[in-house]
């Protein structure tokens, strides 16, 4: 069954306009081919404008909202002329199509040129080239058009000819009686595969399959900040259709390598480093690498294990749908203050007498946020 509308853009039966066009744009954002890691993403995008097209039209609307998908069914509605069927003998037509439907020798429904299949091809790239976007060649296999017979399939000097067996239609037909009388069962011709033609000399070079395969290369547009498992559509660079028909896609899947340093979390790039208890004590200025190289960054004095220090406009650039981008996320640097396993006589030395200073009472925390109230803090926004 056609899913609801409604449910599709994900607001209620009485939402307004611009309810309806704020939740379209979210919901195409989310599924757009281009960007969405769905696996069903292309399917889920067509459907979304379909059920926009229809709840943005406000004659549209109320046919759907009365009779819910056959009232916006071609032209909509039900009854005569230019209505969602044509007439009566099409309403059983499409009531039976499982069983070929109830007309005995009617109109052909030969298929039309078939489309190229989609290709598919992984692309590896490095975390700076997912950060900064970069153009690679890649090399795949797909089927084109057999430049022989320009993709008839025939031998030159000679052509395709009509089926016998279906005489063109496509379709052979069986009639068979029925308590509601006869049926006719419909099925795709298995001589001609459903194409209405036969081809009795077949071209030396394709062999009568009007496609050879070829490996090619293609250069692709990796843009800034895709990540993991993203796939990237270029239309028509897929599998050649049969003549007449268009190409398939081609969806390049990309692969990011694990950096050294760098994890990635969203938009945001995210650095542990160590400092040792000197300089969390008493507070440094060292160098930190970031994606764009090394910055300058001050410790305080005092810091603590499980500090975050935010680098604003450090991070990976947040990618539109449409394959543009606005702004970039930040780098995240947590601390983590290093105590020493190995002393020399004059490093624990100095130690014992820092000790002496400090005491060696253990002192409860007080009522109040922790290491692990800051961390959680952190991850809900609550800590800048």
């Amino acid at each position: 069954m056609a899913t609801d509308y409604y449910e599709l853009l994900g607001v209620a039966r009485g939402a307004s306009k611009d309810d309806i066009k704020r939740a379209y744009r979210q919901k195409a954002r989310e599924y757009h081919p281009d960007v969405s890691s769905h696996p069903d993403a292309e399917a889920r995008f067509k459907e979304i404008n379909e059920a926009y097209e229809i709840l943005s039209d406000d004659d549209k609307r109320a046919r759907y909202d009365r009779f819910g998908h056959a009232g916006v069914q071609g032209n909509g509605g039900y009854g005569g002329t230019g209505a969602g069927f044509g007439g009566f003998e099409e309403i059983f037509e499409e009531f039976f199509s499982n069983l070929g439907g109830m007309r005995g020798s009617g109109s052909s429904r030969r298929r039309g040129p078939r489309p190229g299949a989609d290709r598919r091809v992984e692309v590896s790239v490095s975390f700076e080239e997912a950060i900064f976007g970069v153009e690679r060649e890649i090399e795949f296999e797909r089927q084109e058009l057999c430049e022989t017979c320009q993709g008839s399939g025939a031998a030159p000097g000679s052509a395709p000819t009509r089926c016998p067996q279906c005489s063109g239609t496509g379709e052979v037909r069986q009639v068979q009686q029925t308590f509601l009388g006869p049926m006719v069962q419909v099925a795709t011709c298995p001589r001609c595969n459903g194409r209405g033609e036969v081809i009795d000399n077949p071209c030396p070079e394709c062999h009568g399959a009007m496609r050879v395969r070829r490996r090619t290369k293609l250069s692709v547009e990796i843009p800034p900040g895709v990540r993991e498992g993203l796939q990237i559509q270029i239309r028509g660079e897929g599998d050649a259709g049969d003549k007449g028909a268009p190409n398939g896609n081609l969806y390049v899947l990309i692969h990011v390598e694990d950096h050294e340093f760098f994890k990635r979390r969203e938009n945001d790039v995210i650095l542990d480093i160590s400092v040792n208890v000197a300089q969390a004590a008493l507070g440094d200025k060292i160098s930190i690498p970031t994606v764009d190289g090394p910055v300058d960054m001050a410790i305080p004095a005092g810091t603590q294990t499980g500090k975050v220090f935010r680098l604003r406009g450090k991070g990976i650039p947040r990618l539109r749908s449409d394959g543009s981008n606005s702004g970039r996320g930040d780098q995240l640097v947590y601390i983590q203050v290093e105590v020493p396993q190995k002393l020399t006589d004059h490093q624990r030395h100095l130690f014992e007498q820092l000790a002496e200073t400090l005491g060696s009472d253990v002192q409860p925390q007080r009522n109040g946020k922790g290491f692990f109230d800051r961390v959680m803090d952190f991850f809900t926004g609550e800590q800048a």
